[in-house]
């Protein structure tokens, strides 16, 4: 058996860990990534990326956001969202009031093939060893250890840690070894990706859409543009309801496409590019340990998908950039023990992104109810004031907050 050593191992290679890697290496600390796929690869997603994503980008390096905004054969700005209630009454709602002053745009969409290859060209070979095709079998933390076979030649192989950063999904092995008694299922939704080119009456400003249809409620069937003319298109829902109504998501996402009204005109010269893909999504909708003694989790790991959007690329960024600082502190202290990383990690970590998710959360509880949702829309269509409120929403956390609070509604009920 091969016996290595790191300061620091990633135990997966997605957005991430390549974000944790990033921000070691910015730090000038060695580490190690093992990833059981080899790139390029492709990954399961709705493939939009926020504000936050762009956020952690320029931190790594602002020349990355410029070369990203530069090429639209691969990334393609976006500068909203636009949501169709279940009445299909819709409005647009812009990331920011005053377009002008931003110096790129907001966001963008990517397929995941093309957006995890570019960060992936990222890692800094300096001070990051990475080992593809490698299959990890166990992790003793008694030993600080994990045990891996790579599958390059074949070789069982151990390697010693003083800290390990799991960056390998809801499902992977740093997960169900450290959080032993954690389930994600009944908090999980189950979403469907498709590609399709030639769909119709995109947004001019690629505006990524989600339709509140009545039979998926509390999820949606979701419109993405990308560059060279393609779309994103899935369709997303809680996997206990799935689960216990025997819901078959792929024939309700390809009934809206042939009949639903606003939708199948969209569809009618649209051609499927490739197959129907599924996989889950581990929303964050409540807080969770995402640390201990000498671990932290990042990404889908801790379950830090946004539950109303469904966005997980821009949390896994900055969660990764967050374990990759708190790691860089623990080293320099000689302190990975379980209260230092919770209070370097953990609680930034929710400290930063907890209120955000908590109030993703109520929003998602919110469409359950189709006329709630609905007058919402309708009286956003017809009020500049309120369409505003929502699109700061975005950006303020104070106004988000406005969405727990009943007077909020009443308000809207009223016309006050």
């Amino acid at each position: 058996m091969k016996k290595l050593q790191t300061s620091v191992v990633i135990v997966g290679c997605g957005p991430a860990g390549i974000s944790a890697s990033i921000f070691l290496s910015k730090a000038k600390v060695p580490h190690v990534i093992l990833e059981k796929e080899t790139y390029p690869r492709d990954k399961i997603c709705g493939d939009g990326c926020s504000g936050k994503t762009v956020f952690v980008l320029k931190k790594a390096n602002p020349e990355w956001v410029r070369e990203i905004f530069s090429d639209e054969t691969r990334f393609l700005p976006s500068y909203g969202v636009k949501f169709v209630a279940p009445n299909d009454k819709y409005i647009d709602i812009p990331f920011t009031l005053d377009k002008s002053s931003l110096p790129h745009p907001p966001g963008f969409t990517s397929k995941r093939w093309d957006f995890d290859q570019y960060i992936f060209s990222k890692i800094d070979k300096t001070y990051a060893t990475v080992l593809q095709n490698c299959k990890v079998s166990k992790i003793v933390s008694a030993q600080k250890t994990v045990y891996f076979t790579d599958g390059n030649d074949g070789s069982e192989c151990a390697l010693q840690y003083a800290l390990v950063i799991g960056a390998d999904g809801d499902k992977g092995i740093a997960r169900k070894h450290f959080l032993q008694d954690n389930e994600v299922s009944k908090t999980a939704f189950v979403g469907l990706r498709a590609y399709y080119t030639g769909v119709t009456d995109m947004h001019e400003e690629n505006f990524i859409e989600l339709h509140f249809l009545k039979n998926t409620l509390p999820g949606y069937f979701w419109v993405f543009p990308l560059p060279n003319g393609a779309a994103n298109v899935g369709i997303g829902m809680d996997s206990a309801l799935v689960r216990d109504k025997k819901i078959n998501l792929r024939d309700i996402m390809l009934k809206a496409i042939a009949e639903h009204p606003n939708i199948k005109k969209r569809f009618a010269n649209a051609q499927l590019d490739g197959k129907i893909h599924g996989w889950g999504l581990p929303m964050g909708v409540q807080k969770t340990k995402v640390s201990g003694d000498s671990f932290m989790l990042v990404g889908d790991a801790a379950s830090l998908i946004d539950p109303f959007t469904g966005e997980g690329i821009g949390n896994a960024l900055f969660s990764g950039m967050l374990a990759g600082e708190a790691a860089t502190k623990a080293l320099s202290e000689h302190n990975s023990s379980a209260e230092f990383l919770q209070r370097e990690y953990g609680d930034v970590l929710f400290r930063k992104i907890g209120d955000e998710l908590q109030l993703s959360y109520t929003m998602q509880k919110l469409v359950k109810y189709p006329w709630l949702f609905n007058m919402v829309v309708n009286k956003a269509y017809k009020s500049p004031e309120l369409r505003n409120t929502l699109t700061s929403m975005f950006a303020d956390m104070n106004v988000k907050a406005l969405l727990r609070k009943p007077s909020f509604y009443w308000k809207i009920l009223t016309n006050k």
